[in-house]
């Protein structure tokens, strides 16, 4: 049972128009709410991206999330983490490709980045472009101009392969970012990418932790779901994981919780720390709630065995190296 590990918050729903029907003037002031109810519940992981936004919107998530830091007291800032991931475009070349990227992200987020990372990988089709790219970051960290430095989206050996190069340099590497949900289980109920990251001293961090809201179970199966292209998502998965959520619902009802807390604490059980969306002051509530209890082993054993047995399974990140 994992006893120390932390519950993030993740942002990519911040001026994603495209998924989650982002409107400045609907949202922004919930968005607001949202992160300072989640700081005060101690939820101090912030994860966002440069490519965060959609259209119009491209770099809102950091630039909302710079402005939400900005408001506060500079003593309460720096308890906490903010991440942002660097996407590794075509035109991104050599040791210095992240430069003019790195100093945007920073200043969208008003000066402060606590960590750097990798947005995905590209071993699978331009593996020559990868290396420089990290070299350029652990430049970064060696400089001190951030403290540490992350990765998304690799496999234990592509995984290996980044921590030895970043060693050798004489810079940790912190963090592994990949999908982990129970419709997403593989991460770690294989237990290969999981145990890499233990031997390696490597934090694992969970992105979609509740399957774009799948896994919250706020809709019955066969009602009308959410629009545009998550509602594909849900009305193509929905009626196939019902197994599933009849688990977690009766784990929910046994502890008094509701049924995401029960998916975040599963990615916990398993040693990796979910980083949620949240968009509004209500799922910080729930998602810090999560903090204050712990999933069992025979809890954990039982959502395994039931996940693995499902015939559907959330979209594989296409740039996702072994």
């Amino acid at each position: 049972m994992a006893q120390s590990v932390s519950i993030g918050v993740g942002t990519w729903a911040w001026g994603n128009q495209f998924l989650w029907g982002y409107r400045p003037e609907l949202h922004d002031a919930a968005l607001e709410a949202t992160f300072r109810r989640a700081v005060a519940l101690g939820l101090h992981f912030f994860d966002t991206a440069d490519s965060y936004g959609t259209g119009r919107f491209t770099g809102r998530s950091e630039q909302l999330l710079g402005r939400f830091l900005n408001a506060m007291p500079q003593e309460r800032r720096h308890q906490l983490c903010v991440a942002t991931k660097l996407a590794p475009f075509p035109w991104r070349l050599g040791r210095r490709g992240y430069d003019r990227a790195f100093q945007s992200s920073r200043q969208r987020l008003g000066g402060q980045l606590d960590r750097v990372q990798l947005h995905w990988s590209t071993a699978r089709y331009a593996p020559w472009q990868e290396g420089p790219l990290l070299d350029g970051l652990a430049d970064r960290v060696a400089a001190g101009d951030v403290a540490s430095l992350g990765v998304s989206n690799m496999g234990p050996r592509r995984l290996g392969q980044v921590q030895r190069r970043l060693a050798d340099r004489g810079v940790r590497l912190a963090s592994l970012q990949v999908q982990v949900s129970l419709l997403a289980p593989e991460a770690v109920t294989s237990g290969d990418l999981a145990a890499c990251c233990r031997d390696l001293g490597v934090d694992l961090i969970a992105y979609s932790p509740l399957a774009l809201g799948l896994l919250s179970d706020r809709s019955s199966a066969g009602t009308e779901g959410p629009k545009g292209p998550r509602g594909l998502l849900f009305r193509r998965l929905r009626p196939r994981i019902e197994p599933l959520l009849v688990l977690m619902r009766g784990i929910a009802d046994e502890r008094g919780v509701p049924v995401n807390q029960v998916a975040l604490n599963w990615c916990r059980a398993h040693g990796a720390m979910p980083i949620p969306g949240l968009r509004t002051p209500e799922q910080a509530e729930a998602a810090a709630g999560a903090l204050s209890w712990q999933m069992d082993d025979a809890e954990r054993a039982a959502l395994d065995r039931q996940a693995l047995a499902l015939p559907v399974r959330m979209p594989a990140n296409p740039f996702l190296s072994d």
